[in-house]
């Protein structure tokens, strides 16, 4: 039995391992009051493959307050969600083929989550980005900044 103590902590250390996110892996979430839990996010600039999930943690529907997470350079973020609204909800209210739009979840509604994966080699250290929800009217309280860093 002496070895039992170190048998549990070297469980604990796995399963707390299994469960952790990477400096890759981000996670971010939508309310009812239209607001993101996070105003910036930051990825080192070696990640190759980025992962943003999205949870919705209210309770009212995609057709009333449908969230979404979309990533552009800062520049782009305004005529990405202006260009969008046309496109309706089934679109995410993003353009199709908008090549500003660098990576984008699924719009979704309360108790929902999305995850999104995306190339982090095509960013770039010291550029401008932003994050924002394209549902129409949200982006001016729904946005923040995207760090990718050296």
């Amino acid at each position: 039995m002496r070895f039992a103590p170190l048998v549990i902590v070297a469980s604990l250390f796995a399963a707390g391992s299994a469960f952790a996110a990477g400096p890759c892996d981000l996670e971010i979430e939508g309310n009812d009051a239209m607001k993101f839990n996070k105003d910036s996010l930051s990825v080192p600039a070696s990640c190759k493959k980025i992962t943003v999930k999205l949870t919705h943690t209210g309770k009212l529907p995609k057709a009333s307050m449908g969230h979404n997470w979309v990533l552009t350079k800062t520049a782009d973020m305004q005529p990405v969600a202006n260009d969008g609204i046309p496109a309706g909800p089934a679109a995410g209210y993003l353009k199709a083929g908008d090549a500003r739009v660098l990576a984008a979840t699924k719009l979704i509604g309360g108790g929902e989550s999305d995850t999104v994966s995306f190339d982090g080699s095509k960013l770039k250290a010291g550029e401008a980005y932003s994050f924002f929800c394209s549902f129409p009217g949200h982006v001016g309280l729904m946005k923040g900044t995207f760090t990718v860093t050296k």
